[in-house]
């Protein structure tokens, strides 16, 4: 039996989150082993771990520390020494770590007779395909998002456009910034965590990831990217809509009819056994085919230039890819369908659903709806 080991801080690392079930923000020791499940544990955390994880078993650090100092005469055993004094316990000189495991920590580990093993890549294959209480998880986080979105573009809407072409909140010029704190207040009365989210207009946009700063113009596209965390759960949701404070051009217009077009393309592709990288090329061929070209203009990406969509779940970006690296889709996946085209003087134009794949086709998991003009 392959015993594995992971050594991090389940906040921060979603391999721990999903092996535990257990929040902490500092690295602490799991060894898995069959059914078994072993949590090493500070004296801070043990009885928190007792009560919350999904521990079989939890050890205390201290204890084995103790034991290590008394066989050594170590006044402050290091971290390997302590988890070496583990697997001795477990009689294991081989184990088994993810690729995330800490390198400098490795050579230690080997250089006391520890053999470790790299695990092949994703650690758990089985964090892909979702639960139905997964599923559920995620649309929570989804829900949290989409209340973000409403109260941001009832924000935009309470603004006056102003003479000049701004944006104005009372007698100040409404920003990006002011935009994103009306997002994130919201998602975390609802028990979320924000992400860095982008409320970016205009040229900003054309760089997708781009938060946004500055002060906002009226009949220009605005991109709201919203992805929270749940704190009770871990899991993400993942939503962006455009919008425009007043009225679009007609070229802009254009562009968000196709790329929502490309949305229900993307919708209409996904399901079992589908290939993500033909996915995302229908939908690049899509835009081409409309004169929407992608490349390098005047020293700057422009087009649509990123992946269709990614997995969804504890990572914000996780297996699989519907992008030119590619992957097979499978009922269970939970995925990201987020077409965009970006051209400087028309600004950014990005619309994402979440979408779950079933053996038929796909579930769209959002709820709210897409309006450019507000």
């Amino acid at each position: 039996m392959t015993l594995r080991l992971l050594y991090a801080a389940s906040e921060h690392d979603a391999d721990m989150l999903y092996a535990t079930g257990f929040f902490a923000p500092d690295p602490f020791l799991c060894l898995i082993a069959g059914a078994r499940t072993i949590l090493v544990m500070s004296d801070l955390e043990m009885d928190r771990a007792k009560r919350e994880s999904k521990a079989t078993h939890v050890w205390s650090w201290s204890a084995l520390a103790r034991g290590v100092i008394r066989a050594t005469e170590t006044p402050a055993p290091r971290v390997e020494q302590v988890i070496a004094a583990c697997l001795e316990r477990l009689k294991a000189k081989e184990v088994e770590v993810p690729a995330s495991f800490p390198l400098g920590l490795a050579r230690k580990l080997e250089g006391l007779g520890f053999g470790l093993t790299v695990a092949a890549e994703p650690f758990w294959p089985e964090r892909q395909i979702k639960t139905r209480g997964e599923v559920r998880k995620i649309e929570a986080s989804l829900r949290a998002a989409e209340a973000g979105l409403l109260a941001g573009m009832d924000a935009l809407k309470a603004t006056r456009i102003g003479r000049d072409g701004w944006l104005y909140q009372g007698s100040a010029k409404f920003t990006s910034e002011d935009l994103r704190g009306v997002v994130d207040a919201t998602i975390l009365r609802m028990g979320g965590i924000p992400m860095r989210t982008i409320c970016a207009g205009g040229d900003q946009a054309v760089d997708p990831h781009e938060i946004g700063h500055g002060p906002l113009r009226a009949h220009t596209p605005i991109v709201m990217d919203i992805f929270p965390r749940s704190q009770s759960t871990g899991y993400f949701g993942d939503l962006t809509r455009t919008v425009v404070r007043g009225r679009a051009t007609a070229k802009l217009k254009e562009v968000y009819a196709l790329v929502n077009e490309g949305v229900a393309l993307g919708h209409r592709s996904v399901r079992d056994g589908a290939d993500g990288r033909a996915i995302h090329q229908d939908i690049l061929a899509l835009f081409e085919s409309r004169g929407f070209r992608t490349g390098v203009q005047n020293g700057r990406m422009q087009g649509f230039f990123h992946g269709t969509g990614h997995g969804l779940g504890l990572d914000i970006h996780e297996a699989p890819s519907i992008s030119p690296r590619g992957s097979v889709l499978r009922a269970g996946h939970v995925v990201t369908v987020e077409p965009g085209l970006y051209y400087l003087g028309i600004g950014g134009v990005r619309i994402e659903d979440v979408a779950l794949v079933t053996k038929s086709g796909s579930r769209n998991l959002t709820r709210v709806p897409k309006v450019l003009e507000i």
